[in-house]
């Protein structure tokens, strides 16, 4: 995706334009771009969990949509439809495997040709038009890999998928 002559605004247009995403650079001197989480969500998880998920919904048949790759946090975000029920009981399932929703009015952040040079944020799954899988295959497939991924216990008690 990236190119010479790629820049922040070049990157955002290409977002806005030809993905569908609400993304802005901000703030602009430092040329980080996000978007504000509404008619796209977010489910970011482990690593580990993501390779799983993906995989599982590649098998399947089920079209991925864009997954951005966090190294520096061992995570990855997939960009979903807004299309989760507000379920108290599957935000807490999800929260005990150390799966966050961005949903409406979160901050998403993206990669920009300035995060690269770092490291921050890079696509595993690159933007190529407006698809987002629907939020209930991911969760579907989370919850298939979630039950085979080793657990790690934390100081603070919270077991995590890892």
């Amino acid at each position: 995706m990236e190119t010479r002559g790629d820049t922040p605004l070049s990157r955002c247009l290409f977002y806005r334009q030809e993905c569908g995403l609400p993304a802005v650079v901000d703030p602009p001197e430092l040329g980080r771009i996000v978007m504000r989480a509404g008619s796209v969500w977010a489910m970011t998880m482990p690593t580990r969990l993501g390779q799983a998920v993906k995989a599982h919904m590649h098998n399947r048949s089920v079209p991925l949509g864009p997954i951005v790759g966090h190294p520096r946090s061992g995570r990855w975000t997939f960009l979903i439809q807004p299309d989760l029920p507000d379920d108290v009981r599957l935000f807490a399932e999800l929260f005990r495997l150390d799966v966050s929703v961005a949903r409406t009015g979160a901050m998403i952040a993206l990669p920009s040709p300035t995060a690269a040079v770092g490291a921050i944020r890079h696509w595993t799954v690159p933007p190529r038009n407006a698809f987002r899988p629907a939020g209930r295959f991911v969760v579907e497939a989370v919850r298939a890999w979630a039950d085979q991924m080793p657990r790690t216990q934390h100081r603070s008690g919270t077991t995590h998928v890892g």
